[in-house]
């Protein structure tokens, strides 16, 4: 029937969806000239991590050898405003986002099938599939080497170079530079350690290991403890770098460890809500006449929609926590969500990009196929009647 292959077309959507960039930001100002940042300071949001949106240029005048990185470029200009490194935001929904995609989309594909008993086996095979998946991926040693390289990639870029993050620059004061090289020279380093730049084409084994030496090299020194070995673990990853991740600019302790255990709580119920609902679809999907039924089809439909809410929810905290250590005050203010603004002296821009478009072409797709259904059940009633 075509409301099945309707149903297919948005099981398709929702996969692809999920390796496009959903969403893109940003920043233009005079002092980021358009020939050298010719779509100004521009990030891609993707649902599993945060990717570079500057393109390498092909220019005369300018010889560029990489892209710019802007997801680095727009995090320096946040941090003066007190604002949180860009990773810090979504850290529980990127690690689980295969996860949820691949069950969305099986949702979708139970919905398809006919005849209830193969429509269950597929349900019960695909969520036990999903289920071993994300538990060893989150809690068993080496488990995060089973999740996307997009993820692992995007943790690696957000840690920075180095001496960026340390403020080794060229601002800073002579006498701080010349005592810092030193020091360097001596083999004492002050700062974050820098982290090795990965290879072009980097595979995601060779990502694990650079986040596995950063991981090593940043446990604090103890006479009377020994430091944290690495596990490997999906939710030893997420933790760790979630935490990384705030304190890059701010350094507070206490607080950003309030953030990890609350978010770190927030993995936990996530999983275990995953594991109920699979149960819960499992029943529903037994009756194609129940109303529960339809939630197969009307969960994965509402993606783009809880993809905004989300978006948006994670912009107001970024405006709403700003740490009183930035170089400059500003009140909480509600980012950009679409659109065009401004803060500062800068212009700031937020538009769908692919991946929410498509996002949204298999969601039409479900929908016309969930009312088709209805409309020929209907008609099977009507003709009975």
């Amino acid at each position: 029937m075509p409301y099945r292959l309707l149903a297919l077309v948005g099981v398709v959507c929702i996969a692809i969806a999920f390796f496009l960039p959903a969403w893109w930001v940003s920043l233009k100002a005079p002092n980021y000239p358009e020939h050298t940042f010719p779509d100004g300071v521009r990030i891609h949001f993707h649902v599993d991590g945060v990717r570079n949106g500057c393109t390498l240029r092909a220019s005369k005048e300018i010889l560029e050898k990489e892209a710019l990185d802007c997801v680095h470029e727009m995090d320096t200009i946040n941090h003066f405003v007190g604002m949180f490194p860009i990773a810090s935001g979504g850290p529980v929904e990127k690690v689980f986002a295969p996860f949820l995609f691949s069950f969305l989309g099986l949702l979708a594909l139970g919905f398809a099938i006919p005849g209830r008993r193969l429509r269950l086996a597929v349900l019960g095979a695909g969520f036990a599939v999903i289920a071993s998946w994300m538990s060893y991926a989150m809690f068993m040693p080496g488990g995060a080497a089973l999740l996307g390289k997009g993820y692992i990639s995007a943790m690696v870029e957000s840690l920075g170079r180095g001496e960026n993050e340390t403020g080794a620059d060229a601002t800073e004061n002579p006498i701080i530079k010349q005592l810092r090289e030193s020091l360097a020279r001596s083999g004492i380093q002050v700062g974050d350690q820098p982290i090795a730049k990965p290879a072009e084409g980097a595979t995601k084994g060779e990502l694990l290991d650079i986040l596995r030496k950063t991981f090593e090299k940043g446990q604090p020194a103890s006479l009377t403890e020994a430091a944290p070995a690495w596990t490997g673990s999906g939710l030893q990853l997420f933790a760790w770098h979630y935490e990384k991740s705030l304190g890059r600019w701010f350094n507070e302790p206490e607080r950003n460890g309030r953030l990890v255990r609350i978010m770190t709580g927030v993995a936990y119920l996530l999983y275990a809500a995953v594991l109920i609902a699979m149960a819960a679809f499992l029943w529903f999907a037994r009756d194609a006449r129940s109303p529960w039924f339809w939630t197969l089809v009307l969960v994965p439909m509402i993606l783009p929609i809880a993809f905004v809410i989300e978006y948006s929810g994670w912009l107001w905290w970024y405006g709403h926590s700003l740490n009183a250590m930035g170089a400059f005050t500003l009140k909480p203010f509600m980012p950009t969500v679409l659109g065009d603004g401004k803060v500062a002296q800068f212009s700031t821009h937020s538009y769908p990009s692919t991946g929410f478009a498509v996002m949204c072409a298999g969601a039409a797709a479900l929908a016309v196929s969930a009312l088709m259904r209805r409309n020929a059940i209907h008609a099977e009633e009507t003709k009975e009647g």
